[in-house]
């Protein structure tokens, strides 16, 4: 690996001192610098454009060129002639400065290539086929050349360090604006135009009165091929491992035009390509935002999702997926648009893992756990909408989004504390979201927003917990400590389980059914042309109803109804839950210079109240909420933000249901009744700039939360043992966290250089047996990477990230180390072959040993005739050195723990490619 890096590093120093510098200045006929002209450089020799730039606030530019080469200079702007100079470059940088005549005729000099960037007002426009080598496939590809743009680790889309939130296709959303269903499968060659939206308004009629700087939209062009026919690609593909005949299908198909697109898209395969993973659905909200998100109130309905393993890097032992999904929209008339997707996802994933545990403040807990585990997931969505817009003035928008799902999660687990237990999760859940929004204008001076949403969720997990028993070590329960099995024996007693079974056979069935409306009323009156004045009028009202019961069947397969020894033997729930939030907002925002100060103040009052065993409870209260925006626009692309909000934070009924619950074999909750509500005071101070002059990319971003009465558990763990007994309780001690992200980014010629770090600290409170215990996490990751992007030469990618997760937990403390260098290559041969390859090495480490090291090495080699060939053939490598396991750390309430992840084994498959 170091001697890879190091020729790498010897390749780039010999590119760079091949080349010299062209810079200068861009002047207009009276003297004036001209900011954001074109400056391109075409090699007279190959007749291909070299290098481009764009100047700044000074009209200074700088080009990288090459050494010993005649070049043809283009400058361009916009409203004068083109300007154009040979230059003949020998090994000496060189000054040339221009001035261009104001021309409202069209310029004389014809331009031979079209600017790789153009900027016209807010948006950024690439051109695609400047930046690609033919070795790209999909729209991720291209984006990750772009500069100041990049896809990240989740698939998400990042300009300037900021997220997109919308992706469109010829200025139709996309699935919903989803970006990874973009990156990952529209068709690399259909690209033409990449346009990056800065201060993206999803309503135009609130452009001027909302702060859209953080809104980034992008928007891709089709190439004229591709408009009005169908487009996109079908791969076949199968071969060979190990264990497992493979195979794979993924259809890609697309069609726009001016009235109406349809995408679909199709994947089915057991080669562990997960198109659409289980994450991706549920942080799926197709295009919904709460109303109230920015009133001060977070109220969380709670999630009752199976207690799924989740998937590493998306890998596993085994996985078997089929995903479809179908978007499409329509406008009929110029003043409705109509659109929607269905989206269904099924995966059967094998998972195995090894994990040692460590308990704080007692070691006798420890516990080295193997688990094997079956998932089996159907999940489905679907979603339409309508907006319609007779004119400048009006819009009303109707969304409906319907889920449902069946799932299920079967673990055996053997544990050094516990012994051997068998666990079995269930659930099939459905909601329905709708979603009502209508704009209105007055006049110039008045505007008006309605927003009303509505929830209605239904989920039913149900949970059994099968364990062996030994009925004559009932009366001695942990007194015996070469038998595991006792660790249990306490619990089965607190539960109040039948104990003179030789199984134990445990049951629980749980519903939790959720309403929730979700309403506001705005008002903007605009002062003048620097401030204007908002009035919010809202309520959040949510009605959550929850039954629950604990059940075992005997030896004999009947059915015993347990009575709890603790708990006021209260074994089941039955609760209704009421929330009720009426507030009133008002909001000032003024411009003064190059900042814009938005400060506000919400008044809430709240009603919340549960009714469970006959007790009624209510928590009804008055506050102010205040929080504040500023805004600092130092240059175009340069800004500082600072943002703070004060939030009022409710649990969910999970919290408040007083009996008892199974949250999985070595955990027993039981809620709170009279838990209050949190309040987190939220600080945010980003600071992004991207330099278009010289390609540099800067984001540093520090946050901090405070949160005071905050909802923690307080647990009862008997000596040597992993079962725990928790409850809710409102923290008397503040949790804090912070946070500091930084990267910076810098193109230079064919080469970007990024540094980037991430500091996070973490200090929450718990009580265990009695004591209250301060828990602190500290993790830092720092990591660099270089980059080429050549045209018609190999490219690669040498990356290092270096993590420390350091854990105290009291009296105990624990630390990780995580050391994973990379390298990525691709190369178009003879115009027909692409070959990939990319690998990576990770170290797991504490402070005393190597725990694991491991490495992944992948490769490809394609083959397709010509360029704009049908056909192409593609043999893929995976995991060619055929690594076992991959490692992980994990950091919980009471405990800290190391993973050994098992993967699936070295395969080989062979795909074909047919490109409509």
């Amino acid at each position: 690996m170091n001697k890879l890096v190091f020729i790498m590093l010897l390749f780039v120093a010999n590119l760079t001192i091949a080349q010299v510098k062209l810079e200068g200045v861009v002047k207009d006929s009276i003297g004036t610098p001209l900011e954001l002209a074109n400056v391109i450089a075409i090699n007279q020799d190959t007749q291909k454009l070299d290098s481009y730039g764009i100047t700044n606030s000074d009209g200074r530019y700088t080009l990288s060129i090459e050494k010993n080469t005649n070049y043809k200079i283009q400058v361009s702007y916009i409203g004068t002639k083109t300007a154009q100079a040979d230059v003949k470059v020998s090994d000496l940088d060189i000054t040339k400065d221009f001035t261009l005549e104001y021309d409202n005729t069209l310029d004389e000099v014809e331009l031979v290539y079209e600017m790789p960037v153009t900027i016209k007002g807010d948006t950024i426009v690439y051109n695609a086929d400047s930046f690609t080598s033919g070795t790209e496939r999909k729209l991720g590809d291209i984006l990750n050349k772009l500069p100041g743009v990049e896809v990240n680790d989740d698939g998400e889309i990042e300009v300037e360090g900021k997220t997109v939130g919308k992706v469109m296709v010829e200025g139709k959303d996309f699935f919903d604006g989803d970006s990874k269903l973009a990156t990952q499968n529209i068709p690399a060659n259909a690209v033409d135009k990449v346009e990056v939206l800065k201060n993206y308004a999803e309503v135009g009629q609130l452009r001027g009165v909302t702060n859209n700087q953080d809104n980034i939209a992008i928007n891709i062009k089709l190439k004229e091929g591709k408009k009005n026919f169908w487009f996109g690609n079908v791969t076949i593909g199968a071969g060979v491992s190990e264990e497992n005949t493979l195979y794979l299908v993924q259809p890609k198909l697309f069609y726009y035009s001016p009235e109406y697109s349809i995408n679909a898209i199709g994947d089915l395969n057991n080669i562990g390509e997960i198109a659409f993973t289980r994450r991706d659905y549920f942080n799926f909200t197709g295009g919904f935002r709460s109303p109230s998100r920015r009133s001060g109130t977070n109220i969380d309905l709670g999630s009752n999702n199976l207690g799924f393993l989740t998937l590493q890097n998306d890998r596993a032992k085994g996985i078997n997926t089929k995903f479809g999904a179908v978007n499409f929209s329509y406008a009929p008339k110029k003043i409705l648009d109509l659109s929607g997707f269905a989206i269904f996802l099924s995966n059967r994933t094998d998972l195995q893992e090894i994990s040692d545990v460590q308990f704080l403040n007692d070691s006798s807990r420890d516990e080295n756990k193997a688990s094997n585990t079956k998932q089996y997931s159907d999940l489905a969505m679907m979603k339409f909408s309508a907006k319609y817009k007779p004119n400048s003035n009006n819009q009303l928008d109707y969304d409906v989004l319907a889920r449902i799902s069946k799932e299920s999660q079967n673990q055996h687990v053997l544990s050094s504390q516990v012994g051997e237990i068998n666990e079995l999760e269930s659930a099939t859940p459905y909601s329905f979201n709708q979603n009502l929004n209508y704009y209105y204008t007055l006049n110039d001076t008045n505007i008006f927003a309605l927003e009303v949403q509505h929830l209605l969720q239904d989920e039913d997990p149900f949970y059994t917990a099968i364990l062996e028993n030994n009925p004559l070590n009932n009366d001695n329960a942990l007194d015996d400590p070469n038998n595991p099995r006792d660790a249990y024996d306490d619990t089965a007693a607190n539960l109040g389980l039948n104990r003179e079974q030789l199984t134990y056979y445990i049951n629980q069935d749980k519903r939790v059914k959720s309403n929730q409306i979700d309403a506001k009323f705005d008002y903007w009156n605009i002062l003048n042309k620097k401030s204007d004045i908002n009035f919010t009028l809202g309520t959040i009202y949510s009605r959550q109803d929850f039954d629950s019961n604990i059940f075992q069947f005997l030896d004999d397969n009947s059915k015993f109804e347990p009575k709890p020894t603790i708990n006021d033997g209260i074994g089941t729930n039955t609760i209704g839950y009421t929330f009720n939030d009426l507030y009133l907002g008002l909001h000032y925002r003024l411009k003064s210079g190059i900042f814009t100060f938005t400060p506000g103040v919400s008044g809430h009052m709240y009603s919340a109240k549960n009714k469970q065993f006959n007790v009624h409870y209510k928590d009804n209260f008055f506050r102010l909420l205040p929080d504040f925006n500023m805004r600092m626009q130092l240059k175009k692309n340069e800004q500082i933000i600072f943002d703070y909000s004060m939030q009022t934070r409710f649990t969910d009924v999970n919290q408040l249901a007083r009996g008892l619950i199974l949250n999985n074999y070595g955990a027993v909750f039981s809620g709170n009744q009279e838990l209050e509500s949190a309040l987190s005071h939220n600080l945010n101070l980003s600071y992004f700039s991207f330099n278009m002059f010289n390609y540099t990319n800067v984001t540093a971003i520090l946050n901090y939360s405070k949160t005071v009465n905050r909802i923690r558990t307080s647990s009862e763990l008997p000596e040597g043992s992993v079962i725990r007994v928790s409850s809710s309780i409102n923290s008397t001690l503040a949790d804090e966290s912070a946070s500091a992200n930084g990267r910076f980014q810098k193109t230079i010629g064919k080469f970007r250089g990024t540094l980037n770090t991430r500091l996070n600290y973490t200090k929450f409170n718990q009580v265990v047996n009695g004591q209250t215990l301060v828990n602190k996490n500290y993790s830092q990751t720092y990591g660099t990477q270089l980059r080429t992007n050549f045209r018609n030469a190999p490219n690669f990618e040498i990356g290092y990230q270096y993590t420390i997760q350091d854990n105290d937990q009291g009296e105990r403390r624990t630390k990780f180390f995580t050391k994973a260098p990379s390298v990525a290559f691709d190369v178009l041969i003879f115009k027909s072959f692409t070959f990939k390859t990319d690998y990576s090495y990770t170290n797991f480490s504490d402070n005393n040993r190597t725990i694991n090291s491991y490495d992944f090495w992948d490769a490809s080699l394609s083959y397709k005739k010509r360029k704009g060939s049908k056909w192409e053939y593609e043999i893929k490598a995976t995991n060619l050195l055929d690594t076992k396991s991959q490692n992980s750390s994990n950091i919980g309430d009471i405990s800290v723990s190391a993973t050994a992840y098992f993967i699936q084994p070295r395969f080989l498959t062979f795909r074909l490619r047919y490109e409509l």
